[in-house]
């Protein structure tokens, strides 16, 4: 029988041994012969052994990391064989705690002095930009990946994930201050994460809150950057939601139920000036999407489009004083039912 030792063991190498990959971790039922199973990146792990091993982090936390101060963090970074008396490196502790328990902020904050200790050595030594606190804050982002992008029961919906993730990435980018098009990389990559988290937890409002907080974010980097090319960063940037309509609409009408998806497909089409965009997101059917389209249609003054799209040669569409959005699509319905019936009457 596994020990809670033996449980925080397995799971503390994994996570020792990880490096800089982004692991798929799910849990399985106890019945299973073992209680890890390990196929390259895919992990299983019974919620009994994730019990197990975060009773002995927890207690190994309290004991060795609470206590640590300033100096103990700056000890902590310029030596990295401190370990305890489990044999395993003092930050690994907190990353086998927040696989249990996704919500622990004060392990998030224990590894934010643990990351700013490291950034602020490399400051003090006159070191340049060099790669270690960097390697260090790109393999907490993979970390996160890791727990966002598993189908673990609430870490894909974490608001304290999502704001651990934005908080490095803040750093990070002001370290290494990328020029506007990375930055819209970043974006773009980013987007994927949370169409992913999308996926694995509907209605992912923390998701997609944290992608409007990144957005903005991203923005006031590119101003802050105050490059000689400052006309062409603009009207990147003034693209860059633009960009992001495409994909995050694509999902949308993959997940038609999923209001979180199309409120920042709503938050998008505010932030680009592009009508041709916001005009070209009008169809299909669902009380989510319909929803999103007469909300749209009111802010952005497309109502003609609405209109001109779906006439019936009566005049223009009124709108019902409740559920107008049902009015919506009982236009559009009547409209395709139409050009179907006359495509039926022009076949031979």
């Amino acid at each position: 029988m596994t020990t809670p030792e033996d449980a925080f063991h397995l799971l503390a190498d994994l996570f020792t041994s990880r490096g800089n990959e982004v692991l798929d971790i799910d849990t399985t039922l106890s019945t299973q012969e073992s209680q890890f199973i390990k196929h390259g990146t895919s992990i299983a792990v019974t919620k009994k052994c994730l019990v197990q091993a975060f009773t002995v982090a927890r207690q190994l936390f309290i004991k060795h990391l609470m206590p640590m101060t300033s100096t103990d963090f700056e000890a902590e970074v310029s030596n990295s064989n401190q370990y305890t008396e489990l044999k395993v490196p003092k930050q690994t502790i907190t990353e086998v705690m927040l696989l249990f328990d996704s919500e622990h902020l004060t392990a998030c904050n224990w590894r934010k002095k643990w990351l700013l200790a490291a950034i602020s050595r490399c400051n003090e030594t006159n070191q340049q930009a060099t790669s270690s606190p960097e390697e260090m804050l790109e393999t907490e982002l993979t970390l996160m990946q890791t727990y966002q992008g598993s189908p673990l029961s609430r870490h894909t919906k974490s608001p304290t994930l999502w704001s651990h993730r934005l908080w490095v990435l803040d750093v990070l980018t002001r370290m290494r201050r990328p020029t506007v098009s990375n930055l819209l990389k970043l974006e773009r990559a980013e987007l994927d994460i949370v169409l992913r988290a999308g996926v694995l937890h509907p209605k992912n409002f923390y998701a997609f809150t944290y992608m409007r907080n990144l957005h903005s974010h991203i923005a006031d980097i590119s101003k802050d950057q105050g490059d000689s090319d400052a006309d062409a960063d603009a009207g990147q940037m003034e693209g860059a939601a633009a960009n992001l309509v495409d994909p995050t609409l694509t999902w949308c009408l993959s997940h038609p139920r999923d209001i979180s998806g199309w409120m920042f497909a709503m938050y998008l089409l505010d932030q680009s000036a592009d009508a041709d965009v916001r005009s070209g997101t009008i169809g299909w059917e669902g009380e989510s999407l319909w929803t999103f389209i007469d909300q749209a249609t009111r802010q952005f003054g497309l109502e003609s489009v609405i209109s001109e799209t779906f006439s019936d040669g009566t005049g223009p569409s009124r709108s019902l004083p409740k559920w107008p959005w049902r009015n919506r699509l009982s236009q559009a319905q009547a409209y395709w039912a139409a050009a179907a019936s006359g495509a039926r009457d022009d076949q031979p």
